[in-house]
């Protein structure tokens, strides 16, 4: 059967009417703004050109969707701009999945904020476990689909495990599943694999989202990105708060977006010393594995996980234990930093060697 994105709507919204802001009423930028209850005269020693902090943001961030469609090239009505990429996915869940009685499916291990987003919406989560090499395992994606599964989630490239999935199995679950297939490229920039962006025209059911958090560099202006068909994007923006893309945020991701090269540049060098890390951890008495990575981050197995994890703490080099995690017992992720801060690390666990050596 076909997709057909009214069947998963949750029925209550259907007669939802959004808020609706003074800034939906009144488009234009000039005027006198009587409103929207705002302050008149503005927060004194608060002030610039470009913004004015005083008055509330677009709602519909017209102008950076504008720029984000260009840069994508695809139409501003495929976008959705919320407060990070976690945003996008809590809203999707609340959108699709009705509460105690609906699922979701996620690839363990993967992004945490699937399975937090979904209890706070009271929807199920249901784990398909990855490959032992990290790869979708059909067999378990298709044991864990029932009746009520209402979205699959794709993390690609995977965090915490750092590699592409194949293109082709989450084309081809967008093509035989009947909810929503939301894929997760939060690292895309790293890899030389095409975004599945170029697919939404094929495939009504697919979701795609992005950030300005990692290869852009921005993590701290909270923007996240999802695109997706007009249809899909229309219900997001009506459950959405009015003002979730603060000003400040859209001004700034405006100038950041002016120079794409620039994110090329930071791209490279990321790349170019997640190589040199990689070689660098491979050779190190410590390590016992270093997982191929097609992001921004290293997944490594370690010797003595918790006592290295403990010894970098307290030299202030903060590295994320994931030994809880399927498949990554004694496994640290870690960023990929300057080349300085990176060689502070090796620094440090060659260190902790010495001195284990010497116990």
């Amino acid at each position: 059967m076909a997709f057909q994105l009214d069947k998963i709507v949750r029925q209550h919204l259907k007669d939802l009417k959004p808020y609706s802001s003074a800034r939906d009423e009144y488009t234009g930028k000039e005027g006198i703004f009587l409103d929207a209850n705002e302050n008149p005269y503005g927060t004194p020693g608060i002030v610039r050109q470009d913004i004015a902090f005083h008055r509330y943001p677009d709602p519909h961030q017209l102008r950076l969707k504008k720029r984000i469609g260009e840069i994508k090239e695809i139409p501003p009505d495929y976008i959705f701009l919320g407060n990070g990429s976690d945003e996008a996915i809590d809203l999707l869940i609340r959108a699709f999945c009705n509460p105690v009685t609906d699922n979701i499916v996620i690839n363990a291990p993967t992004y945490g904020m699937y399975q937090v987003a979904a209890a706070i919406n009271e929807v199920t989560v249901k784990e398909a476990v990855l490959t032992p090499d990290f790869q979708l395992d059909r067999q378990h994606i298709a044991a864990a689909i029932d009746d009520n599964t209402k979205i699959l989630f794709f993390c690609s490239p995977n965090n915490p495990t750092g590699n592409l999935m194949s293109t082709k199995d989450i084309v081809q679950w967008a093509k035989k599943f009947e909810g929503l297939v939301v894929v997760d490229e939060a690292y895309i920039d790293f890899t030389d694999t095409p975004s599945l962006i170029e697919a939404l025209p094929d495939l009504p059911n697919l979701v795609v989202l992005q950030t300005l958090s990692k290869a852009w560099g921005m993590a701290s202006l909270r923007l996240g990105m999802a695109f997706a068909s007009p249809e899909i994007i229309s219900w997001l923006n009506k459950i959405k708060p009015p003002y979730n893309v603060n000003g400040l945020t859209q001004q700034k991701a405006l100038e950041v977006l002016e120079n794409p090269n620039q994110k090329e540049k930071l791209v490279s060098q990321i790349i170019s010393q997640r190589e040199k890390l990689s070689l660098a951890l491979q050779q190190h008495p410590l390590v016992e594995h270093v997982y191929p990575s097609d992001a921004n981050f290293l997944l490594v197995r370690v010797q003595e996980a918790k006592s290295v994890f403990d010894y970098l703490i307290m030299e202030k080099i903060i590295v994320r234990d994931r030994s809880n995690v399927l498949y990554c017992e004694g496994c640290f992720r870690i960023t990929v930093g300057t080349e300085e801060e990176n060689q502070l690390l090796l620094k440090k666990m060659a260190h902790y060697y010495e001195n284990m050596r010497k116990s």
